[in-house]
């Protein structure tokens, strides 16, 4: 590192940052309610100096597009990108989403979900790992850069949209509003890993008929609970078998690189009566440089087959539905101009190598390589696991470790 890039990392201020996740994840920022939240941040993009754009999103003209894709009912959302620099450089975009997924039975945390606490070298709350997080790292290393008074070549966006968890309605917004680069970086959970590839994720919903009857007689009845278990011991087979084909260096380290999950089930309407549908809602895994239409024909087929060997379902087959978040995979080379910027600011950050890895879950990547033509990867603090679940947390650790990559990976791609 050169004397400018020293002083750079030199005026980050971590306690600082702590304190402004905390107070991010005190906002309940659920799917579908990010205002409160969105205002929060460009009063802060607008307080470290960046020209702010604050948008609200046309949700019936971005519903035409073929890439839109939600899940919760949804009534407004609001755009916030805030942007620095100069046109003689290359741009480039980080990335981060303020929605969150709900706490759940909060009895099971061991803090309330929405207060940001600071203990033991943690960041606790929801929201604190995905990815309110490495959205304020990114804040912080543009902060760091103009209080150091450095004067970017090219120039730094930084996207905080909403709307990621169930499809990615913010950066599709984003995408289409004109916002593309020569680089953009994720802050998304990949415990300091650099990922440039992500895989693929369809929801889907499948709907079982049987036939009602009182439980005293229920031979009389179809159990559409019943007729669900060979649909889920195929689907299951699905899996292994989809898995096992994979053979990709960026995925060589997961069990399921493309995991598929029944996720959400609801079956019959009374204890004393046999059920007489079943609903099935789950998510797809789809490999990397996989063809869309000829994984879900695979789906389709294996459940075609259950069907004719069974003379209820052939005569009242099950609907199915490829509905809500429909995340495609993406991929950029290794070799792009972007990981290897990502690369050298961690391992001078560091002192070590980074490790190259894609991860197995959607993000809004795919909008930005796929539609956006802008070369992404996905790179921030903490692990997925420690997400959507109880008592979420990152590491600080981690936190200053993402925000000085973050802020030399600007620095060295922008230039200066």
């Amino acid at each position: 590192m050169n004397k400018v890039e020293k002083r750079v990392l030199d005026i980050i201020n971590i306690d600082e940052m702590i304190g402004y996740i905390c107070e991010l994840i005190s906002i309940k920022s659920l799917t579908g309610d990010e205002k409160e939240a969105q205002a929060n941040v460009a009063s802060k993009l607008e307080s470290i100096g960046m020209e702010v754009d604050r948008w609200t999103l046309d949700l019936d003209e971005l519903s035409k597009h073929p890439d839109y894709s939600i899940e919760v009912d949804r009534k407004e959302g609001h755009g916030v990108v805030g942007v620095t620099g100069k046109e003689e450089g290359k741009t480039l975009i980080l990335n981060g989403h303020i929605d969150v997924v709900p706490p759940g039975d909060e009895s099971n945390w061991e803090h309330s979900p929405w207060k940001g606490i600071s203990k033991d070298g943690k960041v606790l709350g929801r929201g604190s790992v995905d990815m309110k997080g490495g959205l304020a790292c990114a804040i912080y290393a543009v902060k760091a850069i103009r209080d150091a008074g450095i004067e970017l070549k090219g120039k730094v966006i930084i996207e905080s949209v909403v709307g990621e968890e169930d499809g990615g309605v913010g950066a599709l917004a984003c995408v289409l509003r004109g916002y593309r680069a020569n680089g953009a970086i994720i802050m998304e959970p990949t415990e300091l890993k650099v990922a440039p590839a992500q895989a693929g994720a369809l929801c889907f919903r499948i709907t079982v008929q049987g036939l009602a009857a009182h439980a005293c007689v229920r031979e009389e009845g179809v159990s559409a609970l019943e007729k669900f278990i060979p649909i889920h011991n195929a689907l299951i087979e699905l899996e292994r078998k989809r898995n096992e084909r994979v053979d990709d260096p960026l995925y060589e380290n997961f069990k399921l690189p493309i995991p598929l999950n029944m996720g959400k089930i609801h079956s019959g309407n009374w204890p004393s009566s046999v059920p007489e549908s079943l609903v099935v809602e789950g998510r797809y895994g789809i490999e990397v440089d996989e063809d869309i239409e000829s994984a879900q024909k695979e789906f389709t087929d294996t459940l075609d087959a259950v069907v004719q060997v069974d003379p209820w379902l052939r005569k009242h087959p099950p609907k199915m539905e490829w509905w809500g978040g429909q995340f495609k995979p993406a991929r950029i080379p290794v070799t792009d101009p972007l990981v290897e910027t990502v690369v050298s600011a961690y391992s001078d950050t560091t002192g070590d190598s980074p490790v190259l890895e894609g991860v197995t879950y959607g993000s809004d990547m795919r909008h930005l390589v796929n539609l956006g033509d802008t070369p992404t990867v996905l790179f921030g603090p903490g692990d997925v696991r420690d997400s959507h679940k109880p008592n979420e947390f990152v590491l600080v650790e981690d936190l200053e470790t993402t925000v000085r990559t973050l802020a030399l990976s600007i620095l060295r791609f922008c230039g200066y």
